[in-house]
């Protein structure tokens, strides 16, 4: 058979290396095997959110909202910040403050690539800030944004999987720093959900698209060895009061022009 370019098609494959846009993903869900996730979700009405977040002289995103209100749930809550070690005996070890790890998916060298962006103390962050974080990981060159991550993907498997099994299974207090204590990913702008995002931490948090009705349905995602779906459930109770009241509030005031101003000085 002849195909329209007039030439005869290649009837045997072609074998190539994995190109390093996928090595870290690969990566992550080799050691992703190893964590027992269970997703648990809740409808949210944030209908309120929306219109507080609509007024806002500034644009905050939905991922800002997201990871300012699930860092205060954490500060609240030891078991989020808590990470399960299994050498030299099983233990677990718990975070003083809580590092929120964003899913970023960036064009870089003419394919698409996920990323990992890092925000230390995001609940003592202001909304403001944090959009600022996330523009940063959006817009700036991924070889300054993402300067680790390029240079993991250029090493060859064995010593990429040595630096992340160091990171996750001894570096206890740095793991916070180079991974997050939580994870956030969302398909939410494409109008899609993911079911339970594949992670290494002890909370993975998702969303879907709004309704009309301002009804999402949020999902956390969690390490069934540190805590039971009763607390996971609670924690999405507290998730959703915290965005109806302090984060509400919050984007309230970025609707006065005066606030706005104090923000920026």
């Amino acid at each position: 058979m002849v195909n329209e370019s007039g030439t005869q098609p290649d009837r045997n494959g072609t074998s190539f290396l994995i190109p390093r846009s996928r090595r870290l993903t690969w990566d992550l869900l080799w050691f992703h095997r190893a964590v027992p996730l269970c997703g648990h979700d809740r409808h949210f009405r944030l209908s309120t959110v929306a219109e507080a977040r609509a007024a806002a002289l500034v644009r905050i995103s939905w991922p800002a909202i997201f990871l300012k209100a699930y860092a205060i749930v954490a500060a609240q809550t030891p078991q989020l910040r808590q990470i399960w070690y299994r050498w030299p005996l099983a233990h677990l070890y718990q975070h003083p403050h809580s590092v929120g790890t964003l899913t970023v998916q960036r064009e870089h060298n003419g394919e698409p690539w996920l990323f990992w962006g890092k925000i230390p103390f995001p609940e003592s962050k202001s909304l403001p800030e944090l959009q600022k974080c996330i523009d940063h990981f959006m817009t700036e060159p991924v070889r300054q944004q993402f300067r680790d991550e390029c240079k993991l993907a250029q090493l060859p498997t064995v010593l990429r999987r040595l630096i992340w099994g160091w990171n996750i299974h001894v570096a206890k207090a740095k793991r916070a720093d180079r991974l997050g204590t939580f994870f956030l990913s969302t398909l939410s702008g494409r109008g899609a959900e993911i079911q339970i995002p594949p992670s290494i931490h002890t909370g993975c948090l998702t969303y879907g698209p709004l309704t009309e009705d301002g009804v999402t349905r949020v999902t956390l995602a969690y390490d069934h060895r540190i805590m039971d779906g009763a607390l996971v459930a609670d924690c999405l109770e507290r998730l959703e009061q915290t965005l109806l009241k302090t984060v509400r509030e919050e984007l309230l005031q970025l609707a006065n022009p005066v606030a706005i101003m104090d923000v920026a000085a």
